[in-house]
């Protein structure tokens, strides 16, 4: 390996340590969804796209603000995220976290894996994989939730259908 392609994967792991610390900040403790989105965007390249269980792709820092953060917020108002751990592998990283939170007053935890392509130290690409029934048992148990729900899910739906490009 040459000393530029050495001081190149220095740079590139230098940026996501960096990255990753501003994940584990943005999860610790979020003050709510505009303090989130505001601590999250500028990690995100302005057209990002994440994708998700549960809700259509998002493309954009506005449509990571209707269609993540807020959704995400409405449904677990005091959601926050513990990084169990992480890994790099070019200009991808791997991050496990377990989120935790209440859905209508019933303590709610679930596990993910996010998948993230970093482009000059910014996410071009979040692709999150997690088990959505970690989410919908304790919705389906809790009756005070399923209006909230409904209401996401709907809104997700008219996005989804709106955004859909014909050929």
């Amino acid at each position: 390996m040459s000393v530029i392609e050495t001081a190149v994967e220095q740079d590139e792991a230098t940026a996501a340590q960096a990255w990753v610390e501003g994940f584990i900040e943005g999860w610790r403790a979020p003050a709510g969804p505009e303090s989130f989105a505001a601590h999250f965007k500028p990690m995100l390249d302005p057209e990002v796209r994440m994708i998700q269980p549960q809700l259509p792709a998002c493309i954009g820092h506005r449509a990571f603000e209707e269609q993540f953060v807020r959704p995400l917020f409405e449904l677990i108002p005091d959601v926050r995220g513990e990084v169990e751990h992480w890994a790099m592998r070019g200009n991808r990283l791997y991050i496990e976290l377990t989120l935790h939170g209440h859905i209508a007053g019933r303590a709610v935890r679930f596990r993910a894996c996010d998948r993230i392509t970093l482009r000059d130290g910014l996410a071009v690409e979040r692709v999150s994989y997690a088990d959505p029934t970690q989410l919908l048992a304790p919705v389906a148990r809790t009756p005070r939730a399923w209006g909230r729900f409904v209401r996401i899910q709907g809104r997700a739906l008219a996005n989804s259908l709106t955004t859909r490009r014909t050929p």
